[in-house]
């Protein structure tokens, strides 16, 4: 069917708990989430998982043994072997890219039933050698004679045993040297963001989210049974005694000496994984499926890494533009807590004159975003993020909030490391 005459719909989807990573790796690797997510996702659907065209994964950090941890997860969740699966990583929207390439792709007519999203076990990312180990290491295995082992240990020295720690590297960006904290230090002078606004942010995403659970908002999270026989049912990062007081007692954490980024009012390393069902209209109505919501579009924005949590706005303006839409036109706004300052920021930079006039060559600021429509059940500050799981959380719960409060267009949006920003338009039908 040609491109032009074909909706993209996403029919349904299912999260798991978001699990904080603490002491240790925790009980789920990121296979083991999307599976948890996927089981029940499929299984309540009129048609087997071998009737998808096609599976899509998004992970940055995925294990050693999790190679293409897409097609992975398509077996493990019995898709069949004639289900081609893939995985894409575009760092926090990984989940997000996922679902961007099912909607491309059904659009295109190349598939008509897609399984997408992310996963990431961030308590799993690796500790790794460094270049004087892998060196030592490397002429170890190569010594061939007693001497020639005699000698390569003689080089030996502890020191080559300090680990690297991938998760570190990995939130460090390896061309302007900074990490995310400090890109959100930078984001936060800039629009003048104080510690006091963050920990107020930051407790009123707590306070939403705890609010949520409470009244039952969060339907799409489907229980994950570890091992030793625990229930994971919620959210576990929530802190509902969270409160400005506590949270001004937290030391910075990326500028010790200036700044005002601290744990609290940060996202938390998380476990997790978010998966949804995408399907053309004529598939559709074929089951006779209920669509969540439409895929209307989707834009990536970049910009300078030193600033990348500022990419919402880059990824958002030009999208809501092309479509002649303001916020009076958005019932929804998702826009993944990376950082209380980075969320801020962007709020800031869409009511500011100068800024929306040199980046998007308007004549004044975008606007206002009404608060009330902001991330309405708590963000990943209160309940994490897994790097590769939540571009898909933003989606998915973007469509659920639509559901439940009867709107009809969303938003959803993520800042990525590296200077990038990611968002989708969302319409219920």
């Amino acid at each position: 069917m040609a491109a032009e005459n074909r909706r993209v719909h996403v029919v349904d989807g299912s999260r798991t708990p978001f699990l904080k990573a603490k002491k240790g790796l925790g009980p789920f690797t990121g296979s083991d989430l999307a599976v948890a997510a996927g089981r029940p996702l499929i299984a309540r659907q009129p048609f087997d998982a071998t009737a998808f065209d096609e599976v899509i994964v998004g992970a940055a950090m995925p294990s050693a043994d999790e190679a293409n941890i897409g097609r992975v997860v398509s077996l493990r969740l019995g898709c069949g072997e004639k289900v081609p699966a893939w995985t894409v990583m575009r760092n926090c929207a990984s989940g997000m890219q996922a679902i961007d390439s099912a909607y491309l792709n059904i659009l295109a007519g190349r598939s008509s039933l897609v399984l997408a999203g992310g996963t990431d076990a961030m308590s799993h990312a690796p500790l790794l050698f460094g270049p004087a180990m892998v060196n030592w290491l490397a002429d170890w295995y190569g010594a061939k004679s007693l001497g020639q082992k005699a000698a390569t240990a003689a080089k030996f020295r502890l020191a080559n045993l300090a680990p690297v720690i991938a998760i570190l590297r990995g939130l460090t960006d390896p061309v302007v040297k900074l990490s995310m904290g400090s890109t959100a230090e930078i984001v936060a002078r800039r629009f003048g963001v104080t510690r006091q606004m963050m920990d107020e942010f930051a407790v009123e995403s707590h306070r939403r989210l705890a609010f949520a659970q409470d009244n039952g908002h969060l339907t799409e999270i489907e229980a994950i049974y570890g091992p030793d026989g625990t229930v994971h049912s919620t959210d576990d990062g929530l802190r509902r005694d969270s409160a400005v007081e506590k949270l001004a007692k937290l030391k910075p954490v990326f500028d010790r000496t200036y700044g005002n980024v601290t744990p609290g009012n940060s996202s938390q390393i998380t476990d997790g994984a978010a998966m949804v069902i995408l399907a053309a209209e004529e598939v559709v109505d074929e089951y006779g499926l209920t669509s969540l919501g439409r895929v209307v579009d989707a834009n990536w924005g970049a910009l300078d890494p030193a600033e990348m949590g500022l990419g919402p706005v880059h990824a958002i303006t030009p999208m809501l533009q092309r479509h002649r839409l303001g916020w009076d036109d958005i019932d929804c706004v998702e826009v993944n807590e990376a950082f209380a300052a980075q969320v801020l920021g962007c709020l800031a930079a869409w009511e500011s004159d100068a800024y929306c006039r040199e980046h998007f060559g308007l004549d004044r600021a975008f606007g206002r975003l009404d608060r009330g429509k902001l991330n309405i059940d708590g963000g990943a500050i209160a309940l994490g993020h897994p790097i590769g799981a939540s571009g898909a959380r933003v989606v998915l719960h973007a469509l659920k909030v639509l559901e439940r409060t009867g709107g009809r267009r969303a938003v959803a949006s993520l800042c990525i490391g590296g200077g990038q920003g990611g968002a989708m338009l969302l319409e219920r039908p």
